[in-house]
């Protein structure tokens, strides 16, 4: 597919509007390459992020496998994101995609693989619980303005919010409402657990620097409570106290000093980014432009807000999914 054809894929409705950001489409300015274990199975995985043209949109390759960071292939599972495509699983890909989303890399092909060639499921790594590992690396390599394969530039859109939208089950829920730039309010509440209690956080508007800041370094926690149940059940094989921040109901947080008093929350907005990012489709920006509200949410429920998105008639034509150019070297060196 070609970008204008792309672009054109892109169909505003009663609900969303596709707008210009005043920005050209970006990807990275050369290679990142990391490796470390993961959180579920505990395996060690190697994810190389190369850049990519202008209209191709971030993807996965897995197994000599293409599968496109979009909420047409995220699958349901537990305490992660999973994206599923003919057989083949890429999970916890939530704090990668967050910080891809929220530092602008629109077009990016994602390699990842580990020690087992035969293995159809594959992680992300976990590094400290946050998402400052790819942030980092992101700022080291830098970024540049990227060219589609005909050689011009891609105007960046994204996704403007005219009517309120929302999803819930049971008294969590995910609200958006239309606001002239993106800000997102979240609230948690773990009555079992006075130290974490109830708390709530509001982004000033979200940008690079404001998610730099205050959002990417706030790390995933858990109820050490709940930890022999969760790894009864194959989950956080990979877990401890280097990669989350663990809080008991009757001790308070075992690892302490957290890095935000409400950190818990703030890593939530971190998780939402992430999610929402499935809702990109080449190289646009994918979290709406509107005030995102969110209580007790989940990252399943994350996802039915980006397909109740999907569902309000601006859904994107899937058919770009099978036309990325696929290619192993960094792209537009020139």
């Amino acid at each position: 597919m070609t970008l204008p054809g792309a672009f054109n894929a892109l169909k505003s409705s009663n609900i969303i509007s596709w707008k210009s950001t005043g920005r050209l489409q970006q990807t990275l300015a050369g290679c990142i390459e990391r490796s470390g274990k993961t959180l579920h199975s505990g395996e060690v995985s190697t994810v190389r992020i190369w850049p990519e043209y202008a209209g191709q949109g971030r993807y996965f390759v897995f197994q000599s496998k293409l599968i496109p960071a979009s909420i047409v292939f995220a699958k349901e599972s537990s305490l992660c994101t999973t994206l599923c495509k003919d057989g083949f699983r890429v999970r916890t890909v939530e704090h990668l995609l967050s910080a891809l989303e929220a530092k602008g890399v629109d077009n990016c092909r994602i390699e990842i693989g580990n020690l087992d060639s035969e293995n159809q499921e594959v992680e992300v790594p976990i590094f400290d619980g946050s998402a400052s590992t790819w942030v980092e690396a992101i700022e080291q390599v830098g970024m540049k303005e990227t060219l589609d394969q005909c050689g011009k530039t891609g105007e960046k859109l994204a996704p403007y919010l005219n009517e309120p939208v929302y999803v819930w089950k049971n008294d969590s829920f995910v609200a958006a409402f239309p606001s002239p730039k993106l800000q997102i309010t979240y609230g948690i509440d773990f009555p079992q657990v006075p130290a974490i209690g109830r708390q709530w956080f509001s982004s000033a508007p979200l940008d690079d620097s404001f998610y730099e800041m205050h959002i990417a370094s706030s790390r995933t926690f858990c109820i050490y409570e709940e930890v022999e149940s969760m790894r009864n059940l194959g989950l956080i094989k990979g877990g401890s106290l280097e990669n989350a921040i663990v809080c008991s109901a009757s001790e308070g947080w075992l690892n302490p000093p957290l890095r935000f008093h409400d950190e818990p929350c703030r890593h939530k907005v971190l998780d939402l980014v992430g999610d929402l990012s499935l809702f990109a489709c080449s190289g646009s920006q994918g979290v709406p432009v509107a005030h995102i509200v969110a209580f007790k949410g989940s990252h399943a429920l994350h996802a039915d807000f980006a397909r109740c998105l999907s569902r309000t008639g601006t859904a994107v034509e899937n058919s770009f999914a099978e036309n990325i150019f696929i290619h192993s070297e960094a792209v537009n060196e020139n």
